[in-house]
């Protein structure tokens, strides 16, 4: 059964980053929801859309962070504190905070499905590096709050080289796995670039959560717009271990289920 919207105010709204919006707002079920978990985010004129939670209690707020890469995301975009936001959920199964030096590799807007996971391993006293990877330095989202939280175990990485390493984050990835031990890997971001950090995970032998992303309607495991293998996005993830992602290797990077149900391959 789908449950019913709740409807919260709009407290903040902050600019991360080149067409990336945050919306902070207060909601008893999102402060308890794991990292990694998603709500759909309603308004009466943009309709419905599932998001990551970037923000989960952090001092009594939550929040969604929103790329304006379309119709119904630049009207979230364009919402200003006071205005109402519909929410339901938290839904699916979210990370599972283990290893005590894991490597965490975000790309664009991944970054904000890792974000409280972030904060959850640095107060049970982990010591993750973070790869931060976007097309250009414009592109980079939630760097403040990141660099707070991890100083010197934050590593930026752009595509055009114009701030951090030159060249992808699953290039840095791979070179900070080849010179340094590891105990687990998480990932969230183009589905490309986390299939080469999953390979490269089964290459060392650590074990890897990587957060998916498929066209979600229902939420709630029916419809089936978001199978991916034997599994539904919506339910069964976003989260997927090693061997989750094992199961769908014929499907994971390379073909996804798109708004009509028809196959569509995967963007490079």
């Amino acid at each position: 059964m789908v449950e019913p919207l709740r409807v919260v105010s709009i407290e903040e709204k902050r600019r991360e980053g080149e067409n990336v919006y945050t919306l902070f707002f207060r909601d008893l079920p999102c402060s308890q929801a794991q990292a990694g978990q998603y709500v759909m985010v309603w308004h009466p004129k943009a309709g419905e859309v599932p998001m990551s939670l970037s923000t989960i209690d952090h001092q009594g707020v939550n929040s969604v962070t929103i790329q304006n890469v379309g119709p119904t995301t630049a009207l979230l975009c364009a919402l200003e504190p006071g205005e109402k936001l519909g929410i339901r959920g938290p839904y699916g199964k979210g990370f599972k905070a283990l290893g005590e030096r894991p490597l965490m590799v975000a790309g664009g807007t991944g970054a904000s499905a890792l974000l409280p996971l972030v904060r959850l391993l640095k107060k049970r006293g982990s010591k993750p590096k973070f790869i931060l990877g976007g097309r250009t330095r414009k592109n980079l989202i939630h760097t403040e709050e990141l660099g707070d939280l991890l100083g010197d175990d934050l590593f930026i990485s752009t595509d055009d080289g114009s701030m951090g390493y030159p060249g992808y984050a699953s290039g840095y990835a791979r070179i900070l796995l080849d010179q340094q031990r590891f105990d687990h890997i998480y990932t969230c971001g183009p589905e490309p670039m986390m299939v080469k950090v999953f390979l490269d995970a089964e290459r060392h032998q650590t074990p890897i959560q990587a957060s998916l992303e498929r066209y979600i309607k229902c939420a709630v495991g029916l419809c089936g717009s978001c199978a991916i293998g034997p599994f539904r996005v919506c339910r069964d993830g976003p989260v997927f271990d090693t061997r989750m992602l094992r199961l769908i290797s014929n499907e994971f990077g390379i073909k996804r289920m798109d708004a009509s149900g028809r196959w569509v391959n995967v963007d490079h």
